[in-house]
């Protein structure tokens, strides 16, 4: 038998939840499927929702990939409209945070991982409509 590992995302914790934020889900699968050197998220934000903080890396890239829904996507002071198989790669050093459309929006982040990279930006959104 090759070496392999499987997990179902809907059976893993809702990290989000453990930290009292309402408005969205997320699930990182790192551990289960025992990834040595790769990162991978599962996010889901609610109909209308903004992510509560955005983040940034000093060495991570991430490639993120729109599953269904949609809404916009903030990196630095620009923000594009993003939808399902929409695929955006975000440089390290860009802060990034997504805003679900009237659909909700459910996305995955690959990356390579970086042990305590991931820099929190609160109050990315201020001033936005």
């Amino acid at each position: 038998m090759g070496d392999y590992s499987r997990i179902n995302l809907d059976e893993l914790e809702n990290v989000a939840a453990k930290h009292g934020i309402t408005d969205q889900e997320a699930r990182f699968p790192r551990e289960p499927l025992g990834l040595g050197t790769s990162a991978l998220a599962h996010l889901r934000v609610k109909a209308g929702a903004r992510q509560p903080f955005a983040h940034k890396h000093q060495d991570a890239e991430e490639v993120h990939v729109i599953l269904s829904g949609g809404g916009r996507l903030k990196l630095d002071d620009e923000i594009i409209e993003v939808g399902p198989r929409d695929v955006i790669r975000v440089g390290p050093e860009v802060t990034r945070a997504f805003e679900a459309g009237p659909d909700g929006l459910e996305y995955v982040v690959f990356s390579e991982r970086h042990e305590g990279d991931a820099e929190v930006v609160q109050d990315f959104w201020d001033g936005e409509d």
